[in-house]
């Protein structure tokens, strides 16, 4: 691959997937788009660019993207967010919606699901599973392969390493394939969410407003420019008050006036300037 595919390379990831590499990543752009290549009958990654330079390309574009985005996740990563969201966050958020009785739940650039399922786990343990509330939680992601993985609720005996005893009796269901454990997310929590395939750098289709927006780990990835732009993004689908939250490694220092800092990770949407 020579410095110029390398560049266009990093110029259509950053176009398309908000993703900023620097200039040393090139070894990990071709241990993950090799395998895009060959599948696509190329030689390397050189005919891969002429590729996607020509007509026709949004497809094979796709599967750049994909094979490129991080897809790394696991049940109550990261624990500490979910015990506030479970004891503070969502007893406030029924009381505040007392009247209407609806919430709304975000999960963006869910990978394969493991964060929009333990929220709704959290939601039945703090509310029964069959809350009086009208909850529902949005979960999108950028890639079609994961979010079908996540549709499923299948999940490999690794996969759910980390889980309790009680909890995995209370919210999967167990069975073999072919001599291996499977456990399957029962339709309590799963009835919760709905899954859907969206791209944050394209403009958002939803219309809120959203009581929570989990968003965590994802935009480490990104410039702050990109950051900057999601951000405001974010704040015109909440009210005041409402709440983000956002990877421990993540701040929004010098990046976003629209919310405010109240918890390790969590942001509230500030009141909208006059």
């Amino acid at each position: 691959m020579t410095p110029l595919d390398y560049d266009f390379l990093r110029k259509l990831l950053k176009e398309r997937s908000g993703l900023t590499l620097s200039t040393d990543k090139q070894y990990l752009v071709e241990s993950r788009l090799l395998p895009v290549a060959r599948k696509a009958g190329l030689s390397g990654l050189g005919d891969l660019v002429v590729r996607l330079k020509g007509a026709g390309a949004d497809a094979l574009t796709g599967e750049v993207v994909e094979a490129m985005t991080t897809n790394e996740s696991f049940f109550f990563r990261d624990i500490k967010p979910f015990d506030q969201f479970k004891a503070f966050v969502l007893p406030q958020i029924v009381r505040a919606r007392a009247a209407q009785k609806s919430i709304r739940i975000w999960s963006a650039a869910c990978s394969s699901g493991q964060e929009p399922y333990s929220i709704a786990m959290t939601v039945c343990e703090a509310l029964g599973e069959a809350p009086r509330v009208d909850l529902k939680i949005l979960a999108t992601d950028l890639d079609s392969d994961v979010l079908a993985r996540a549709r499923s609720g299948v999940y490999s005996a690794d996969q759910v390493k980390g889980l309790g005893n009680a909890q995995l009796a209370r919210f999967f269901d167990s069975k073999q394939e072919g001599g291996i454990c499977r456990y399957v997310v029962k339709h309590a929590p799963a009835r919760l969410i709905t899954f859907k395939q969206l791209n944050l750098m394209h403009d958002l289709p939803m219309r809120g407003p959203l009581d929570v927006i989990f968003c965590r780990n994802v935009v480490i990835y990104f410039d702050k420019e990109t950051q900057r732009r999601l951000f405001q993004r974010f704040a015109r689908l909440q009210r005041p008050g409402d709440l983000l939250f956002i990877g421990h490694s993540e701040s929004m220092f010098k990046v976003s006036e629209a919310y405010t800092l109240i918890g390790r990770t969590i942001y509230k949407r500030n009141e909208a300037p006059p």
